[in-house]
């Protein structure tokens, strides 16, 4: 029966560091801690400036580990995206940022793990929902009005540009 050890922490994406708790813990379970710290880091690379969760589980016997990447809120996201600090206490009157929708469309499938949409259409819908419920605009435009813009097929391109790439993750 293989014995394992579960390693749970919270990293900045794409900046693991072999010093402590980290190192001394995984050089204790008998592993290579400067591959394991690249392999998180490498993992991680996409959500670099945000803190998020991994999970390193470690079968004891064989010294044989598994990454597991936790995803940011859409939320942490958009905000770090728009360079904004926090959401907006009004997002009707008050917006905190704005992001171009090529970005929109590169965060739903950064993020699709996390996404319960079927496409990448309905993925970009959703997170610009939440763009929207935080007070920021999109293009200068509110996020409502590039949802009917979609609808209406005018980003088409856009979203078959990465619809692949969404679809494989």
């Amino acid at each position: 029966m293989p014995q394992e050890k579960v390693i749970t922490i919270q990293i900045e994406g794409g900046a693991a560091k072999p010093g402590p708790p980290l190192g001394p813990t995984l050089s204790s379970l008998g592993l290579n801690v400067k591959e394991v710290i690249n392999e998180i880091n490498e993992k991680t690379k996409d959500f670099s400036g945000m803190t998020i969760p991994v999970k390193i589980t470690v079968n004891t016997s064989t010294k044989e580990y598994k990454i597991e990447v936790g995803i940011p809120t859409i939320t942490t996201i958009l905000l770090k995206e728009a360079g904004a600090s926090e959401p907006s206490g009004d997002p009707e009157h008050k917006k905190v940022g704005d992001l171009k929708l090529e970005k929109v469309v590169e965060i739903a499938v950064r993020s699709s793990p996390k996404l319960l949409s079927k496409n990448l259409e309905a993925a970009v819908k959703s997170i610009l929902g939440s763009a929207k419920s935080i007070g920021l605009t999109v293009e200068g435009k509110n996020p409502k009005d590039v949802i009917r813009e979609i609808e209406e097929g005018k980003h088409k391109e856009l979203i078959e540009k990465y619809e692949k790439e969404y679809l494989n993750r």
